[in-house]
């Protein structure tokens, strides 16, 4: 029996690709990935995803571009200075490869971030450059049973790690009791965000960052096609000394982490239901007395001891802040924050996004008696809209390929 003959379609941008033997270019073309953090790595890691023909790509980014962006990331110029960082890079990926959707978030992922949109997702790859942040995507996927890569760099050296819910070791399995001690000195004495302190500027060159940014989209590649990873996995880069090593991830059974939101019961209701709409549509499967329980814990109030003067607030405690919190009289006001909202006349009139509950988010119920539901929220944007929208960052004059739709 003679070999099968190998075609080469030189018009085809994958044909190379798909030499590979294993290679499935209809599956990649089908997935959807999320990218947090638009800084150095995650210009690499978008690029990779764009240049593979990753379907559908999601990037969230707070950040706007600064002049010492500059010389890390490959998508910024100078004449983007002062505009956010995904908005730019996902208009200049698109560009690199039309045949990826790249949807921008302008927002922050511990805030504008639901688990409805993790679970639809196939794997989240995280490039982001503080501890707490890691801490919250871990979370997310961990709740929404969704495998995740994150990344770190620092001046010549890497981490690449893979995390695989349910099974085996996450983040905060590895986090040690000076790691929540650097989380907690971003807040104050009332745990609210101070003004002042920022994610660490960290020290890195450009190469680190495209060998780091190579390997978790690599990863990311052997998750597609359910080619062996090694999850629960350091896998470690010393640029100064070009040595590369493994270290196993030790699993803790007790990490706060390990909670799974399954399974998920649909609902017609948006993050914009109140509270009253809420319950009157779960009465049927919870009955009256049901509390919801809050990822993000909630301001409902701040006092001052001292005046007497109390704010009402409303506001997830992530979104406030400690200048938010100055009395008048020059004291800081005391917040009273609550972690489960009950469905009682008080806050009927609530709506759940009032409550820190972003949009295509699941909801956990629970019931006097501890008996638990999870309920997901319809997207109010649809699947390929983006919740915080950008304006368009590119100047007018830029020629640029339409979206794929």
């Amino acid at each position: 029996m003679s070999e099968p003959v190998l075609f080469i379609d030189d018009q085809d941008r994958y044909d190379r690709l798909r030499l590979i033997s294993w290679w499935d270019q209809e599956r990649i073309r089908q997935a959807r990935v999320l990218v947090v953090g638009a800084g150095a790595l995650g210009n690499e890691v978008i690029k990779n995803l764009v240049l593979l023909g990753i379907g559908t790509i999601y990037l969230i980014d707070f950040d706007l571009i600064e002049a010492s962006n500059l010389s890390r990331s490959v998508f910024f110029r100078d004449s983007d200075r002062g505009q956010p960082k995904a908005c730019v890079l996902a208009a200049r990926a698109q560009e690199l490869n039309p045949d990826s959707r790249v949807i921008p978030l302008h927002g922050n992922v511990m805030l504008d971030i639901g688990i409805g949109l993790i679970k639809s997702l196939d794997v989240v790859v995280g490039c982001l450059d503080n501890r707490e942040a890691r801490l919250w995507v871990n979370r997310l996927c961990w709740k929404a049973n969704i495998p995740w890569i994150d990344g770190g760099i620092q001046e010549l050296s890497g981490v690449v790690k893979v995390y695989m819910p349910p099974d085996g070791a996450c983040y905060e399995c590895t986090m040690t009791a000076n790691d929540y001690r650097l989380i907690q000195l971003r807040y104050s004495c009332p745990l609210l965000k101070r003004e002042d302190i920022q994610a660490g500027r960290v020290p890195t060159a450009p190469t680190i960052a495209s060998m780091i940014g190579a390997w978790q989209v690599q990863e990311l590649l052997k998750l597609l096609h359910k080619l062996p990873t090694d999850s629960g996995t350091a896998l470690v880069f010393n640029g100064f000394g070009n040595q590369s090593y493994k270290s196993k991830l030790p699993r803790r059974d007790d990490c706060l982490s390990h909670e799974t939101y399954e399974p998920v019961i649909d609902s017609p209701l948006t993050h914009q239901a109140t509270i009253g709409q809420l319950k009157e549509w779960s009465r049927p499967l919870a009955g009256s007395d049901i509390s919801v329980v809050l990822d993000r814990d909630w301001v409902e109030t701040l006092s001052c001891d001292h005046c007497l003067h109390q704010e009402l607030v409303h506001r997830p405690a992530l979104s406030v802040t400690l200048d938010e919190a100055m009395c008048k009289c020059g004291q800081v006001m005391r917040p009273q924050m609550r972690c489960e909202i009950p469905t009682t006349d008080e806050f009927e009139m609530l709506t759940l996004s009032s409550l820190g509950i972003a949009d295509w988010d699941v909801l956990k119920l629970v019931s006097a008696n501890g008996q638990e539901w999870y309920i997901s929220l319809e997207p109010i944007e649809g699947t390929h809209r983006p919740a915080l929208p950008c304006q368009d960052p590119l100047p007018p004059d830029v020629g640029r390929q339409p979206p794929h739709e």
